[in-house]
């Protein structure tokens, strides 16, 4: 979910969405090279809301840790991590079709096996296909921000957001949020720190320094050039008595 452009105003015109969105679809040219890897690879690796409810071990032909990445943008870091951790499998979920094509192209060049893909809304996706209590890991980074106050509404980080990750993680998996806007990370620790589900793995009200695992983005390398600050939030499913 990159956040170079001003989020736009988007009308959902769909009977059965009355839910805001957290996401604008830009409408990105893709590049031959996407265009490419999405004709050749999408039979392959893609995933659909119309398949329903996964077994996510047939999905990709073993039993292992399962993570799901929400907006992955371009790509760049799922394949690093598949790429990093070939023990984990990985869906990554992203609505601009160019970013798809991207990854996929990633994919075939590093001749990864342990990544499948969806071009829809992470909600519809959560909602239809991924089992309860099944991934070990779900992670957010740098989700659009909202960064106007009357459009903070529209952050993808709510308490109803926070419940429905908790029942696809198992006990143990962790929900990984990364911001660069104080803000967001602010109000990301609000939400989190009263979630009845979760327990935050550094301390009540503590940002985490980020995990090896999470590559450092080209983005954040500036970032961190400029002064910027970059928070990362870990919350584990824990279990209630």
């Amino acid at each position: 979910m990159s956040h170079d452009n001003e989020p736009a105003t988007q009308a959902d015109n769909s009977a059965e969405q009355h839910r805001i969105k957290s996401f604008v679809l830009r409408q990105g040219r893709l590049t031959n090279s996407q265009r490419k890897a999405l004709e050749d690879h999408w039979e392959t690796l893609g995933l659909e809301v119309s398949m329903g409810m996964l077994n996510l071990s047939e999905v990709f032909g073993r039993d292992a840790d399962t993570i799901v990445e929400i907006g992955f943008g371009m790509g760049t870091s799922l394949a690093e991590m598949a790429q990093a951790n070939p023990q984990n499998n990985y869906i990554g979920i992203e609505v601009h079709k160019p970013g798809v094509g991207a990854l996929l192209k990633l994919v075939e060049e590093k001749g990864l096996t342990n990544v499948r893909v969806f071009n829809d809304d992470a909600i519809e996706v959560l909602a239809n296909c991924i089992p309860h209590n099944s991934l070990a890991g779900l992670y957010l980074f740098f989700p659009d921000p909202w960064h106007k106050k009357r459009h903070h509404k529209r952050r993808i980080v709510q308490p109803e957001f926070a419940a429905t990750i908790a029942k696809h993680l198992k006990i143990g998996g962790q929900f990984h949020m990364a911001t660069d806007w104080e803000n967001y990370a602010e109000h990301m620790m609000e939400v989190m720190s009263v979630a009845p589900d979760y327990e935050n793995i550094s301390g009540d009200n503590q940002y985490t320094p980020r995990p090896d695992y999470r590559p450092l983005t080209k983005f954040e390398q500036r970032g961190h050039r400029l002064g910027h600050g970059v928070w990362d939030l870990i919350f584990a499913k824990v279990e209630r008595a």
